[in-house]
């Protein structure tokens, strides 16, 4: 037994020699600086516009908009659930922006609501549910000493 224990010290004695060796790999930093440059574009004037009209989904809007260099121009027009159409004329330069709202046509409002109930009343009839009747207790009443 002793001699198991001796050869096993041994193995592992000789093994830790045996062990390879590895050294870390070696990383080195780009030798470059970097050199970031912000990208600006001059101002560039623009112009555009759309128009929808979709009867099914009461959409009715339109909006154009055009920019010199300086200043953006715009409008925009939306029909409004009222029955008005709300029209807005802005301006915006280095002074700020600046808005002009209009509204054309007269708000028209319901008298009744826009739907009307299937039915007005249910069709049966409520059910008839007689008062409960409940027996009166079966204990007596506790009796309490006098003073």
């Amino acid at each position: 037994m002793k001699f198991i224990i001796l050869a096993a010290l041994v193995a592992v004695a000789a093994a830790a020699d045996y062990a390879p060796k590895y050294e870390a790999p070696k990383y080195e930093a780009p030798k470059y600086e970097a050199k970031y440059e912000e990208v600006t574009y001059a101002p560039q004037p623009y112009s555009f516009g759309y128009d929808v009209q979709d009867k099914e989904s009461y959409n009715d809007f339109e909006h154009n908009e055009k920019s010199d260099y300086n200043v953006v121009t715009g409008s925009y027009r939306v029909a409004l659930p009222d029955g008005r159409t709300q029209i807005v004329t802005y301006k915006a330069d280095a002074y700020g922006y600046t808005a002009d709202v209009k509204y054309e046509g007269e708000a028209k409002y319901p008298e009744e609501p826009a739907y009307k109930p299937a039915y007005s009343a249910p069709a049966y009839s409520a059910p008839a549910y007689s008062a409960p009747a409940y027996p009166s207790p079966a204990y007596p009443a506790p009796a309490y000493p006098k003073y």
